[in-house]
């Protein structure tokens, strides 16, 4: 019988304790391996080309190159980069949401439970995202609908793909939103690969900053679940 598929963790992260206790955390579970680290996002690119990590866990606030610039190195270097997820200290902190904008799948606090980052590290390995509530409303905040490419595109979505995007916006799955919307599975996921491709765009987080940017979905309104 074969073993759960290995998920492999790049660590990158200027404390080394930090680094230490996550590697302890990760590589006591069968399906995760820590595959190498970094304490700068200055070496980020060349780590994961030489170790095609599936998760680059990676701090915001470094010395010399940050996560958001790190970030956006790999988006920018690589034409299959790995799910990025940030690690930071405050929820509110602005440099979560610059990497979100860079291409980072989602965010972690650094006083997450043990099983929520290892959660995390699973979802985003297989195409999910981690997006909380007040993170994309916070992203659009100085956003305003506007004759932009972000608006153009979205403004190109049929009406099935728009209430897909809200759904999605929402933090909802695909059953979720095939539930919602009366359809099947397969359905929302044509949806969903039509929105990715209409907002030339590599994933959900990306898509869901692009509604806002385009002014689809508005500061306060709630994207939660009703």
């Amino acid at each position: 019988m074969e073993g759960p598929t290995l998920i492999t963790v790049a660590l990158v992260d200027d404390e080394e304790l930090v680094r230490a206790g996550l590697r302890a955390l990760i590589d006591a579970e069968p399906d995760l391996s820590v595959a190498a680290e970094e304490a700068d996002g200055t070496g980020v690119v060349d780590m994961v080309r030489r170790h095609r990590p599936d998760v680059v866990l990676m701090d915001v606030r470094m010395p010399r190159l940050d996560g958001i610039e790190a970030t956006r190195a790999l988006q920018r270097s690589l034409d299959a980069p790995p799910a990025v997820l940030v690690l930071t200290t405050f929820e509110n902190d602005d440099y979560v949401y610059g990497a979100l904008r860079a291409g980072a799948r989602g965010f972690l606090l650094k006083r997450s439970r043990p099983e929520e980052i290892l959660d995390a590290l699973r979802l985003v390995a297989r195409g999910d995202s981690l997006l909380f509530p007040a993170a994309i409303r916070r992203l659009a905040a100085a956003a305003e609908a506007a004759d932009t490419p972000a608006a153009r595109a979205v403004a190109a979505l049929t009406e099935r793909e728009a209430a897909t995007l809200r759904l999605l916006a929402r933090g909802m799955s695909n059953a979720e939103i095939a539930s919602e919307l009366f359809v099947g599975v397969e359905t929302v996921k044509t949806h969903v690969s039509a929105i990715l491709a209409k907002l030339a765009v590599r994933d959900r987080t990306q898509a869901v900053v692009a509604a806002y940017d385009a002014g689809l979905i508005r500061p306060g309104e709630s994207p939660a679940p009703r």
